[in-house]
Order: structure tokens, then sequence, then C-alpha cells
């Protein structure tokens, strides 16, 4: 603000006659103000900028694009890695703000080459937590993103617990704690690295009604899908990741070698698989049956 002072000049009695008032809503005169900081704050600015780059695709390519049918959403990102990377930094291009991860490993020292939300420092101290530092990282990138990193384990097949056992109790609440994070959501990806982490999360998706995505990364191969909705006619209802299984989700990890272990993917599927799954998203919201085209 500029504030300067006027004398008043010679001879001139009484008050000052001022001039800018107008009057306002109410009535009565006062100064007219301009708000700016949808032009000084650079985080609005940000956020304008974000919209814009929407609005013209619509504008200049595809008038009947509902860029809000994705960018309201909320997604759950279950897995943090190389595909959670990727994918959330799609939807942050859609527009997509309300986005939470889902995972329980830490930062490797092999991690930020390929996933691209983190850095070194991330991989110090024994490693930071993958789903609270890719939370972090998106917040970097976009300040108005609301994120949250949740590090939970998800209970699998194959893994079986004692019932009546501490691990019994804590493989319960995960389940509720799991269930609760599915329901406040309404898109979940299918991020994680073996198949019967994979179970869970399906069934309750399907039981909860939402739209759930699966990718799956193999060395040069990789597979994009959509599950079935509860909102589809049950004779026309797709089906989901497991429907071909002619036997239960198993544990793919034991008796491996730590080199079997590990994930070999050429680097550049995950983010062709990653944009895929995102476009079909994208795609599939356009309709007017929505996830249960």
């Amino acid at each position: 603000a500029l504030l300067h002072s006027l004398p008043a000049g010679e001879g001139v009695s009484g008050g000052v006659s001022a001039v800018g008032w107008e009057h306002n809503a109410r009535g009565a005169l006062g100064p007219r103000s301009v708000n700016l900081s949808s032009t000084l704050d650079p985080k609005q600015r940000a956020s304008a900028a974000m919209d814009l780059n929407l609005k013209l695709m619509r504008w200049r390519a595809l008038p009947e694009l509902q860029v809000d049918h994705l960018s309201s959403r909320k997604c759950l990102l279950l897995g943090a890695g190389t595909l959670g990377c990727a994918v959330a930094r799609v939807l942050q291009g859609w527009g997509c703000r309300k986005i939470t991860f889902v995972d329980s490993g830490k930062v490797a020292f092999s991690n930020p080459v390929r996933q691209s939300l983190f850095e070194f420092e991330d991989c110090l101290e024994g490693g930071r937590p993958k789903a609270e530092a890719a939370a972090a990282a998106l917040k970097r990138i976009f300040p108005e993103a609301d994120t949250a990193g949740i590090q939970l384990t998800i209970p699998m097949p194959g893994h079986p617990v004692k019932e009546g056992s501490p691990a019994h109790k804590h493989t319960s609440e995960t389940v509720d704690k799991l269930d609760a994070l599915v329901q406040a959501h309404d898109i979940v990806f299918l991020l994680t690295d073996t198949r019967e982490s994979r179970w869970l999360p399906t069934v309750l998706s399907l039981a909860r009604g939402k739209i759930a995505v699966s990718v799956a990364l193999g060395f040069d191969t990789f597979l994009v899908m959509r599950h079935g909705h509860r909102g589809q006619a049950l004779a026309d209802r797709l089906g989901c990741y497991f429907c071909n299984d002619v036997a239960a989700p198993l544990n793919s990890t034991k008796n491996r070698t730590l080199d079997q272990q590990c994930t070999v993917v050429r680097p550049g599927l995950a983010s062709i698989a990653s944009a895929l799954a995102v476009e079909l998203v994208s795609s599939l919201l356009q309709h007017p049956l929505r996830g249960c085209a």
C-alpha cells in the first residue's frame, strides 16, 4: 500500500474533500478494493495454470470433454514403487488433487533412478517410507495437492497368521484400515509387486462399488485392465485380475532367492503402462454410466 500526505492549501477551512470513494454493496461510501491474490500468490497461480491446461484440451480439441470427472476424484494408489510414482504423475497431469499412497517399503538406493518421485536423500539413514516420500514429492511439485502416505502391509493369501496371536489381531486391524481407505476413495489402482497382494483390494473394491484398475509388469510385457463393477448387470459384469485363475493366490515369493524376488523390467514399460491405466480411467469416466459402463 502507498500512503501519501498532501498539505492543505492556504485559506482552506473545514475538511478536505476526497475523491475515489464509491457506494459499496450496502449503499455506504467506502474505498474500492481489488483482491490480487490470484495473480500474486504463486500457489494460486500454479493451480490456475494447471486448470487452464485442462480447459485448453476442451476449448481447442474436444469440446465435450468433462475434465472435472477425473480431477475431482479421490484416487487410492496401492503401491508407491515404479508404477505408483508414474501413475501419480499422470493423475496430476489430469488435475487430480486427492491422491493417497499405500506402501510398506522404504526407499532403497536402487529406487530413485526408476521411481520418479524419489531422490538420493530419501535413501539415507535406512530409507524414508515410500508412501510418505511419494506424497511429499507430489506436494513439492504441486503445493495445492491433497496427498497422504500410509505405511501399511496388505494382508495376502498364502501368508497365514496363527489365529489368536498378536499377528492375527494386527492383520484384522489392517484389513479394517484398508477397507476404510477403499471406502474413502473413488478409484483404486492396484500397483503392487505380487499377485496375492492384489487379491484383498480386488475383493474390497468390488464390495464397495469402486472403480479398480490393475497394472502389472513383466520384463518386456505389461497388463492394464479395469475390474468389473457391482453396478454392472451380473450377466454383463466384467471379470477381475483373478477370474482366469484355476487356483487360489499363493505366496509367490516363497523359496525364491534374493535376485528372483527383485522386479526385472525394461525401464520404459512402467511409464507406458501407467499412462495407459490413467487414460483408461479418464475415458471410462466420460461415459454416462462411469464405472458401470
